[in-house]
């Protein structure tokens, strides 16, 4: 094993949605991450998916690393208690940060800020800037609507094919375990 453990950096929502499977399923990707050794890196926020993420992690023995920006420390409730607790001046420097302390991307259900923070890695991917493997789990089928655009996407000609090789789908925790042990 490596003297560095491998880091999985997890995007996902400040609120746990309308469906109680997506809170579950934060909780279960901690619980996961955690067993396998593999240290969170995420927005540092106590709420929503994100704070069950974290929570689960360390409940479980799990390591951590959390990147907020500043003017977000209240709305996102920074969570202080992480093995590594990082504070940026922007979102820009926050993103960057949880993107170069990652091995591996998976992306919760979650709004804005989490499609912009998989749009961003699976530009720079298209761009050849990383080969970092890009997971979405797919709760509740909450991300067959993107799925759907990436197609299309592809079908009316503004990408090629294999942009769409460069994201993986995954239904539930344990094939979300299994995708990331074949690429960790």
């Amino acid at each position: 094993m490596s003297a560095h453990p491998k880091s999985v950096c997890v995007y996902c929502g400040s609120r746990d949605g309308a469906a109680p499977a997506y809170a579950e399923a934060a909780k279960a990707t901690g619980e996961m991450l955690a067993a396998n050794g593999w240290r969170l890196v995420y927005g540092a926020g106590d709420v929503g998916l994100m704070g069950r993420v974290a929570n689960a992690v360390q409940a479980a023995g799990g390591k951590t690393f959390g990147v907020i920006p500043t003017h977000l420390m209240d709305w996102e409730v920074g969570k202080r208690d992480l093995d590594t607790f990082v504070v940026t001046e922007t979102m820009h420097e926050r993103k960057k940060v949880m993107f170069m302390n990652a091995d591996a991307i998976v992306v919760l259900p979650g709004g804005a800020g989490s499609l912009d923070e998989f749009f961003e890695a699976l530009t720079w991917r298209q761009l050849k800037l990383h080969i970092k493997p890009l997971i979405l789990l797919n709760t509740e089928g909450f991300w067959d609507p993107l799925r759907d655009l990436l197609v299309h996407v592809v079908d009316e000609g503004f990408a090629g094919d294999d942009i769409l090789s460069f994201v993986q789908v995954a239904e539930d925790i344990a094939d979300l375990e299994a995708k990331l042990k074949a690429v960790l």
